[in-house]
């Protein structure tokens, strides 16, 4: 029987190393794996998912070469041109998770305007993880917690899990369902910490601009073969 799945989250990695393979620069990586994502996107809106989750642009990606910080600014820039209209044809609702006060005046401004022209959108929530980071996030939580409580509008002794996770980025959203990491690493890279408790992971090896509406497929085979028990014995 197939299981509930609302949220999926993907971890996009190997546009560098595809880039390499080939003898090319790592920006022509990046752009090709747009591809993938656009493709990626397609497919959680066939599926009637309610959150696709893309890990974009992490908080350590600020460390990189500046050309290729600043390459992905601007593509960041005409992505959001290029597939606002197809957002707003498919019913997908845009929200940027992440600092995204760190971010260039311009880029910022155009995700802004795109999260601002999807926002009565009902269909799918694209969540894109830009300059984001699971341990800041969780830091921000904790720190808006500390200024309620001091405000008086909480009680610390009586805080649950359900009340903390309103403070995280994600708030109102289920906990992803299904990780989906490309590029053959088995790690998190500080990608949802709290949210990732009981997700089920799909490693793939596949390199993200070959990554493809089949394998996402096969991702989502991968999941229903699973039996979630949450620590309970069924």
């Amino acid at each position: 029987m197939q299981k509930p799945l609302k949220h999926i989250a993907v971890i996009m990695d190997g546009n560098g190393r595809w880039a390499k393979s080939k003898g090319l620069e790592r920006f022509l990586g990046h752009r090709q794996g747009t591809r993938a994502t656009v493709a990626v996107v397609e497919a959680g809106v066939e599926i009637g998912l309610e959150h696709l989750t893309l890990f974009v642009f992490s908080s350590e990606n600020w460390q990189r070469p500046s050309k290729e910080v600043d390459y992905l600014m601007n593509l960041l820039v005409e992505m959001v041109a290029q597939e606002v209209p197809n957002l707003m044809k498919n019913n997908v609702k845009m929200r940027v998770i992440g600092d995204v006060s760190k971010l260039p005046e311009t880029p910022r401004k155009k995700i802004l305007e795109g999260v601002e022209q999807t926002s009565q959108n009902t269909g799918m929530q694209l969540n894109l993880a830009i300059s984001y980071g699971g341990r800041a996030e969780i830091v921000d939580a904790a720190r808006k917690i500390a200024e309620a409580a001091k405000e008086g509008k909480l009680n610390p002794e009586t805080l649950t899990e359900d009340e903390f996770s309103k403070y995280l980025y994600l708030e109102g959203a289920p906990d992803p369902d299904l990780i989906i990491r490309t590029g053959g690493e088995y790690r998190l890279s500080n990608y949802l910490l709290w949210q990732a408790a009981y997700s089920e992971f799909f490693i793939s090896d596949v390199l993200w601009p070959n990554f493809t509406k089949e394998d996402f497929a096969k991702a989502i085979e991968f999941y229903n073969s699973r039996q979630r028990r949450f620590g309970r014995v069924l």
